[in-house]
């Protein structure tokens, strides 16, 4: 576990909670500035093909998006940096706006398939994609690179892997396209075999 994640998160206010429903609290101590990402967090978020994104605004009401697109649309730059592309057609600029003034971000990356989630805090930023025509065209797909507006980027501070419990698994067409193929093809083959045995 990232222990800059939970010295973050565990405030005064979540602590006297939990002394007062468990008895202890775990504050954390000497944790470092920032977590950086690591191999299995990098592959985790490559494999993605969405996630929800948590901001704040200046009313102090939080505001959570779903990002989805190809996998991985959201791309590890370096170990402390992601990058993803906003296309034209958001017009409501939710998170554009809410970063502008508040640009703590809280990411959350489900793989419902394996039962495993991933959680990131950071500071986000958007910058206009003009500003940076090498690196669309790194992170985006050839066909959809005119219509990229802004590059959402974040500065991660930290991760925290959470347990599988209560993730009900799900899956995409083509996983289960996967698991179902074989037992079509043997479907086909039964049913080939039938035929001919009726004739």
């Amino acid at each position: 576990m990232a222990t800059k994640y939970l010295d973050l998160t565990f405030t005064d206010a979540v602590c006297r909670a939990q002394e007062q429903y468990y008895g202890r609290a775990g504050k954390i101590a000497g944790a470092p500035e920032r977590d950086p990402l690591g191999q299995a967090e990098a592959e985790f978020i490559a494999a993605r093909d969405s996630f929800y994104l948590g901001s704040v605004n200046e009313s102090g009401w939080p505001y959570i998006q779903h990002r989805g697109g190809p996998q991985g649309f959201l791309r590890v730059i370096n170990e402390t940096t992601l990058a993803f592309a906003d296309y034209k057609g958001n017009r409501q600029l939710l998170t554009t706006g809410n970063v502008s003034v508040n640009n703590r971000v809280a990411l959350f990356l489900m793989d419902y398939k394996n039962r495993a989630r991933l959680k990131i805090l950071g500071h986000a930023r958007v910058e206009d994609a003009r500003d940076h025509p090498g690196l669309i065209e790194q992170i985006t797909d050839p066909k959809m690179q005119s219509s990229v507006e802004r590059l959402v980027f974040i500065d991660v501070v930290s991760f925290d892997w959470n347990c599988p419990k209560y993730i009900t698994p799900r899956y995409s067409a083509e996983e289960v396209e996967e698991y179902v193929g074989p037992l079509k093809s043997r479907i086909a083959e039964l049913e080939a075999r039938l035929h001919t045995v009726k004739l």
